[in-house]
């Protein structure tokens, strides 16, 4: 089983109850389960207790870090069931405690008023350095194997950044990121799950701006953690074809830095936009 194929398993919810669901982790070498996992599992909590309307936003806060040897239980409160916005909160617990809040926001799909901002300038075919390929080399250059069956180092989409993201490489690197992405396989005809695939997704990389904002290198030592991540799907996505994720650092100050993202198709139509504020502490 490829490991799109197990992220779907993973994004596939238990349901215990008519808002209560269950998911599990992968096995993970990392002592807390990776946010974009939270993430997509949490928006696909919201999106059962839903029909008809597709997320166009979520808001979430990472409240604690998610043991990955654990399961998650997703308590889904309906908020609201209005004409044309339906709006969900979703808490993440783990033995009782919160890991994950977020609030959900749908709407009915209607035709309006049309505009978008000018796709970036440069080439619009898929190019740059595999994510896994930096990853797996820089572990290796720190003395480590890869671990075997982690996602993080072969994860269930194919991410190329432009110049690479230069994370093992003190003083190299940029707080802007040109990346192009999609699904490692094959994805159903569930723009739910396109939905739930691509919030994983950026939570891969946007944080890294946020780093190499200060040319600094994972062997200086420091601690790095998702705060807070908000999405709005602007369009239908599909993660099977790929997508254009422009990624810039706007600010860092004391522990904290703030980072946003656009997705765009290959013809230029934006398609969604993400931000993050991270927390950043160099080792003492």
């Amino acid at each position: 089983m490829g490991n799109l194929e197990k992220l779907l398993d993973y994004l596939d919810l238990e349901r215990l109850d008519r808002d209560l669901f269950r998911g599990e982790n992968p096995p993970s070498s990392r002592p807390r389960v990776f946010g974009g996992h939270v993430l997509g599992q949490g928006l696909v909590a919201a999106q059962r207790t839903v029909d008809g309307r597709p997320a166009h936003s979520l808001h979430a806060y990472f409240l604690r870090p998610g043991n990955p040897r654990r399961p998650t239980v997703f308590e889904v409160d309906r908020i609201r069931d209005g004409r044309s916005f339906t709006t969900r909160r979703v808490v993440a617990r783990q033995e009782g405690e919160a890991i994950l809040n977020m609030s959900v926001s749908f709407q009915l799909e209607a035709e309006g008023l049309e505009y978008q901002m000018e796709p970036p300038p440069g080439s619009m075919e898929p190019e740059g350095i595999p994510y896994e390929e930096e990853m797996r080399s820089g572990v290796e250059r720190l003395g480590f194997a890869p671990p075997e069956g982690d996602m993080l180092f072969q994860p269930p989409v194919e991410l190329r950044t432009v110049g690479g993201m230069c994370f093992f490489e003190e003083g190299r690197g940029s707080p802007t990121f040109r990346s192009w992405l999609r699904a490692d396989g094959e994805m159903p005809d569930d723009p739910a799950l396109h939905q739930a695939v691509l919030a994983y997704a950026s939570d891969l990389s946007l944080g890294g701006t946020i780093i190499k904002a200060h040319k600094i290198a994972v062997m200086q030592g420091f601690l790095s953690a998702s705060i807070d991540h908000a999405m709005w799907f602007h369009r239908r996505i599909d993660v099977a074809d790929w997508l254009l994720f422009t990624q810039e650092c706007v600010v860092s100050h004391g522990t904290r830095g703030f980072a946003r993202g656009t997705f765009f198709s290959r013809d230029g139509t934006v398609l969604a936009s993400c931000t993050q504020e991270g927390l950043l502490r160099l080792a003492r």
